[in-house]
């Protein structure tokens, strides 16, 4: 079998997949950078005020949901996986998932920059911890968006 055969035969099923790998690798990715980057400075605030980790916890966990909307499609994809799937229907739903995949990617790390100033906050003026949630969860607004996009273009396959 050649290579034409092969994406004639498998194309969809191929490019689905990847668009499922796409989402959950590169938000997951994303995620973890940010949440790593939280993390390394909350375990400075820890070292001098441990008893600020809940809040402290909050900001770190922020990040995190980039990766949980890219999983969530990721699964949703594979619910689709059909062996006769065609090459356009794989193709759509590799580009349905590119929303997620990309803004995940590009927001957890920007949130991760944000919550850290946070907890810098947090070190400094404990009452204004809400503000540094606040501002953190701005950042969300796009991945949340993207996560949306994506699920309405899977819905149409």
């Amino acid at each position: 079998m050649n290579f034409s055969q092969f994406l004639v035969q498998n194309g969809g099923i191929v490019m689905a997949t990847l668009g499922a790998a796409l989402a959950t690798l590169l938000a997951g990715i994303g995620s973890a950078k940010g949440v790593g980057i939280v993390g390394e400075v909350a375990t400075g605030l820890m070292s001098e005020e441990p008893e600020k980790f809940g809040k402290s916890l909050v900001l770190q966990l922020l990040p995190g949901t980039q990766g949980l909307y890219g999983f969530v499609i990721g699964l949703m994809v594979l619910g689709k996986l059909k062996p006769e799937m065609t090459l356009q229907t794989g193709l759509g739903i590799l580009m349905a998932c590119l929303p997620i995949a990309i803004a995940g990617y590009g927001s957890a790390i920007a949130q991760g920059r944000v919550a850290a100033s946070g907890i810098s906050l947090l070190a400094k003026n404990e009452e204004q911890n809400t503000k540094g949630i606040i501002y953190s969860v701005m950042v969300e607004t796009y991945a949340l968006l993207a996560f949306v996009v994506s699920i309405m273009l899977l819905g149409r396959f």
